[in-house]
């Protein structure tokens, strides 16, 4: 399919009629979540369960000399027990999820997560064994009597120092701990600095962080002998992948094999990585054991055994015309994998493609550096890399404008990319393998509209006057991003009808509060001439559906939410082919409404219920050539990802002598294409921008030179709360895309992308010290008055 490539209306589709998509329905989910009937993996109770619990080194690097089980053996409940030379052939590394991208100048080297560390430990919180008992209580306490003895090894904490030659090495299989090397170009650099008017530098941190669902990560397994099942229930974000990869590892046929992902609390990214230990090994348990088993993680597990991001450090040049006009950049970066890679280049490929934003950049030069290092392993978490290539942009605009003298806005907008240049080729590669294109937008319209909403002209002499008269130091931020969402490979769904008249949708990714059974129900509804809430969604389930990749990447509304769509076209072209032999008329005079298909200007019609009864007959013939019942499967895989974007705009009050803050507005203008859902959107960038303003100025993962994770609970990893996020003001753009069928892009990342940049700019901007430059995320009140009192006493020296 070309880049071009545009879609049009099947001739079937739906005639005019109330519009199911872009209304905001009362949400299917949403009595079964507040009454108590939404099942989660804690949920599940099953008769002879066993509880798990994990032994996790103390240790960041380590010599495993020996593992002793014998006294937790003998503790009073307890099943059986298992270090890593228990598991025979089964203990194997991980895979390795997502192979590098065909990128020409690139060096990977893969070290993947174990079940059950074996001869060396590489971060804290890793496991070494597992115990099972009648009782998590009586498993936890049998965990204490595990005697592990490790040798301490020098730990590398520092992703810079972990390159150096004399760094401790962390897999001895490679010859240091270089994960990756990658450089991606366009245009010449070098040439547009020599032009440049300008050319400005800066190096820029952003660290880690956790993903800190409200549900932490759970497992339960049942192997069922008499019916050859294995049922697995796993907070996953991808249960198929999850099912493939089990059956593979047990020498099963997927179709003894089930995966569940019921009701998720929270996903964000790290629920989709493959395979994390407590996945391997509990189903081998329960498959030895003859018994059910499960394992929910704790909140301090949750800290070193899941996975985390966001650690990168950058030197970035811009360089700009006297007009402000971005000649090119240049950005050499270096990221923290943490112990293991099992995802591959995901996060680094996201930073170095989102960094390019909404923007025309002739020249382009990146390179990234991934390192090992003995934290936890590193994986998407909401964003998944494009925070970092935000970030780094819109400080360099910044920058750009203070030094020639240009408003911030209006660098933005001198630098835009016109609704007439789409499809736009960066001429690099982007993380699903394909070129980075950006298929659709209007950036310079999303701007104006935030920038009206926030009164972005009138904030100097109105608010900001104000406040300064006052003593008070109150700030105005307003960045842009674009993030690539929508990836493939595909999804699938089936929709049928009941002879009761009840729609069924079935697809295979899961939910973690999305609200797809909304929205998928929206699209179907929309076809078939019924209200969302007659149509009965089910995700997550490999019984169910068992084709499709997951949820990640906000591609659900894209990708899943394209095959529902294509599903019920289907569904609803034999609803017509069938109505029309039975009302005696013809397709074309034929209404989908109210449950009903009726002939249009005629009393007559069936409903339909009554519409499949005849479909599916239990006597006499069905016509060759056709199928019985009014029932469809569809996928969808699109050619590439597709482009959203927006516009963020703050203003921020800073009290100087304490660097506490308050977020006085807060403004998203957003387009993720057609808008399915409009509450829901909203809902998401809600959620995301939440996400954002813990990201940016509470949530930080402190660890000290021996990679030792010194906040490890609530009570010193700081997460916003409500009385933290403000009001959140939202404006929709829809450029809808032409590279699906519904136009639609993705959604659930794009609120927590541009804020760390945001909050940067509105600091500096309500300080007004000059000097004083935020390069650093997350920051913290601490943190601020560092920076605060560092920038009045360089300039009392000055």
């Amino acid at each position: 399919m070309s880049h071009d490539a545009t879609f049009t209306a099947p001739p079937t589709e739906a005639p005019a009629r109330p519009s199911q998509m872009g209304a905001s329905p009362r949400r299917n989910e949403d009595r079964r979540l507040l009454t108590g009937e939404a099942l989660f993996v804690d949920d599940v109770h099953l008769d002879g369960m066993l509880h798990a619990a994990f032994v996790r080194s103390d240790y960041a690097h380590g010599i495993l000399k020996a593992v002793d089980l014998s006294a937790a053996l003998e503790h009073p409940g307890v099943v059986a027990a298992y270090a890593a030379h228990d598991l025979g052939d089964y203990w194997e590394p991980g895979p390795l999820l997502v192979p590098p991208p065909p990128i020409d100048r690139l060096e990977f080297h893969a070290a993947t997560q174990v079940p059950l560390a074996r001869d060396k430990v590489r971060h804290v919180g890793e496991p070494i064994a597992v115990v099972v008992a009648r009782s998590r209580y009586e498993a936890e306490d049998a965990v204490a009597l595990v005697e592990v003895d490790i040798d301490p090894l020098p730990a590398v904490a520092d992703m810079e120092a972990g390159l150096q030659s004399d760094a401790p090495r962390i897999h001895e299989q490679l010859e240091s701990n270089l994960a990756a090397h990658v450089i991606q170009e366009k245009g010449a650099w070098e040439a547009a600095r020599e032009q440049a008017h300008r050319v400005i530098t800066r190096r820029f941190l952003y660290d880690r962080g956790a993903s800190a669902p409200m549900e932490n990560r759970g497992v339960v397994a049942n192997w069922d002998a008499r019916s050859r099942e294995l049922t697995v229930w796993d907070t996953t974000q991808a249960p198929i992948p999850i099912r493939n990869g089990l059956a593979a590892m047990l020498g099963l046929p997927q179709s003894e094999v089930r995966v569940i992902a019921p009701f998720i609390g929270g996903g964000f990214g790290p629920k989709i990585m493959m395979f994390y230990p407590e996945e391997v090994l509990l189903p081998w348990i329960s498959m030895r054991l003859g018994r059910p088993v499960k394992w929910i993680e704790d909140r301090q597990e949750s800290f070193f055994s899941t996975t985390q991001e966001r650690g990168q450090v950058h030197e970035a040049e811009i360089a700009v015309d006297e007009d402000g006009h971005i000649l090119g950049v240049r950005d050499v970066f270096v990221c923290d994998t943490g112990a293991y890679n099992p995802y591959g280049l995901t996060i680094p490929i996201n930073t170095q493609c989102t960094l390019l934003g909404p923007y025309r950049v002739p020249n382009y030069y990146t390179e990234f550096r991934m390192v090992f290092t003995n934290k936890p392993i590193v994986t998407p978490v909401r964003g998944a890399g494009r925070q970092h290539g935000v970030f780094v942009m819109e400080r360099l605009l910044d920058r750009a404008a203070d030094e020639l003298g240009i408003d911030r806005v209006e660098i933005r907008r001198r630098n835009y990319l016109t609704p007439d240049e789409f499809p736009h080729d960066h001429e690099i590669i982007y993380q699903d393998f394909e070129p980075l294109v950006y298929d659709s937008g209007n950036y310079a319209e999303a701007m104006d509209r935030a920038v009206e909403m926030i009164d972005y002209a009138g904030f100097e002499s109105g608010v900001g006057a104000t406040a300064r008269a006052e003593g008070r130091h109150v700030g105005i931020g307003i960045v842009s991003y674009v993030e690539g969402t929508g990836v493939g490979p595909y999804e699938g769904a089936r929709v049928g009808i009941e002879p009761g008249g009840r729609i069924n949708l079935a697809t295979g990714v899961g939910t973690q509060g999305q609200g797809h059974f909304t929205s998928f129900a929206q699209i179907a509804a929309e076809q078939l001439g019924v209200e969302a809430s007659d149509v009965e969604v089910v995700t997550g389930d490999t019984a169910r559906f068992g084709w499709g990749t997951g949820t990640f990447a906000s591609r659900g509304a894209v990708v899943a939410g394209n095959a529902c769509h294509a599903a019920a076209v289907e569904v609803r072209k034999k609803v017509l082919t069938l109505a029309s032999s039975v009302l005696g008329a013809a397709e074309e005079d034929l209404e989908l409404a109210d449950g009903l298909v009726r002939v249009v200007g005629s009393g007559a019609s069936i409903s339909l219920g009554d519409l499949a009864a005849l479909a599916n007959p239990l006597r006499g013939a069905v016509t060759p050539g056709t199928d019985p019942g009014l029932e469809a499967t569809a996928y969808f895989g699109p050619e590439r990802g597709v482009t959203a974007s927006g516009v963020h705009a703050m203003i921020l009050e800073v009290d100087p002598e304490t660097a506490e803050i308050d977020i006085l507005r807060y403004v998203v203008v957003h387009d993720c294409g057609r808008v399915i859902n409009p509450m829901i959107v909203e809902g998401q960038i809600h959620g995301g921008v939440a996400h954002g303003i813990g990201n940016s100025f509470y949530e930080q993962l402190v660890f000290d030179e021996g990679a030792q994770l010194l906040n490890a609970s609530f009570m010193d990893y700081l997460l916003p709360t409500a009385m933290d996020v403000p009001h959140i003001e939202t404006a929709h753009v829809e450029t809808p895309s032409p590279l699906n069928p519904l136009g639609v892009k993705g959604v659930g990342e794009a609120g927590a992308i541009p804020v760390g940049a945001l909050f940067a700019q509105a600091f500096e901007n309500a300080l007004g010290i000059e000097g004083f430059e935020v390069l650093e995320m997350p920051l913290s009140p601490n943190r601020l008055f560092e920076l605060i009192r560092d920038a009045r006493n360089a300039r009392e020296r000055g």
